[in-house]
């Protein structure tokens, strides 16, 4: 057999959370709440699925690779310079175009221990070297990354809020880390979960691109904007660094339904606001019960929320699973006594948390 290139030996496969079709194929259960990936429970905008309508007759065609559509209304809506902008099949695509962008053996990318883990994979797909930071009360520790940037560094990743803990790093404090940061490195600032941020203290991270062309910020339609069987994802950035991505890009990366689809959602920002809204409730309404319960939680910023069960992740995962709520369990994750929790509707949260109370007597001390 064919041999694989050197640098991919051991590299983990992605692990995503359950899918709801093959707990259904395996436990046989009518009623599955997944609370695994961090979706919407929401969905999307009614304006998407008029938006797909029009793009019914024109499957065979290609779509236009520079999504300019698509490209005129995010600029519209984030107040952006069209040329700042470059958009990928999901985030996750414009993370692996970085890598292969500015990533190559003898150079090393920065980024915390526990984080979005596609950071650590690209990096070593490139044959490049994971500077791995551990996180400070599970935020990033940007004085520690700051202290192991060398010559050899390129990038320094930032998931703010930082996926699994869901904390955020504040304005003041990032601010002065990205002044200190040497011109030959690029800091990408991941914000899937953005949307989802109510904490006044969360940076303008646009504005900081006015002054600093080595940053990248990432957003996604996933999440709060629920296409993430679509996969749409942008990168803002300085037009020189877009410049350079497109180089790597697969033409006709982004597909004509996600274009359409996303053009649509980004127009609806009642939709935005309502899931943000009902988002913080959900937030309440799971950290409050945690509270009485007495299980720590990190300070969530985005739409889920990781806690301490006290016992094994996967026994606690296992037990919700056969009961029709699927979690993450956190033993994958880097947290083996944890859980990350998605936040559902009111009545999805509310099975969870009666579920895991459940959990909790049946082995109580």
């Amino acid at each position: 057999m064919i041999k694989s290139k050197k640098s991919i030996h051991g590299l983990p496969v992605y692990q995503p959370g359950k899918p709801l079709e093959e707990v259904r194929r395996e436990l046989g259960l009518e009623r599955i709440i997944k609370l695994a990936s961090n979706e919407n429970p929401f969905g999307s905008s009614k304006a998407v699925w008029k938006a797909i309508e029009q793009g019914k007759d024109s499957l065979q065609l290609y779509p236009e690779g520079s999504a300019p559509d698509l490209r005129e209304k995010v600029a519209e809506h984030l107040e952006v310079d069209p040329r700042r902008l470059i958009f990928g099949n999901g985030s996750d695509e414009i993370v692996q175009m970085i890598a292969s962008t500015y990533l190559e053996p003898d150079t090393e990318a920065v980024m915390a221990d526990l984080t979005f883990p596609r950071y650590e994979t690209v990096t070593k797909i490139e044959g490049a070297i994971p500077i791995q930071v551990p996180l400070k009360e599970g935020t990033h520790d940007l004085e520690g990354m700051l202290a192991v940037i060398t010559e050899k560094t390129r990038v320094v990743w930032i998931c703010n809020p930082n996926n699994p803990t869901g904390t955020i790093v504040g304005r003041e404090e990032l601010e002065s880390f990205l002044d200190q940061v040497p011109d030959h490195v690029l800091t990408v600032l991941d914000e899937a979960y953005a949307e989802y941020v109510t904490d006044s203290s969360y940076p303008d991270s646009l504005s900081l691109l006015d002054y600093n062309p080595n940053i990248v910020v990432l957003r996604t339609f996933s999440k709060i904007y629920g296409l993430a069987a679509l996969r749409v994802g942008f990168g803002v950035a300085h037009p020189d660094v877009v410049t350079e991505l497109n180089r790597v890009r697969d033409p006709f990366n982004l597909n004509r339904l996600a274009q359409l689809a996303a053009s649509a959602a980004v127009e609806d920002q009642t939709f935005v606001f309502y899931c943000r809204n009902q988002n913080e409730s959900g937030r309440k309404q799971i950290t409050g019960r945690l509270d009485q319960l007495g299980l720590f939680h990190y300070p969530s910023h985005g739409n889920f929320i990781l806690f301490d069960t006290g016992f094994p992740a996967n026994d606690v995962f296992q037990f919700l699973l056969h009961r029709g709520v699927i979690t993450r369990s956190g033993e994958g994750l880097g947290f083996p006594t944890f859980l990350r929790v998605t936040i559902g509707s009111k009545d999805e949260n509310e099975a969870f948390l009666k579920e895991l109370e459940s959990f909790l007597e049946e082995h109580k001390c």
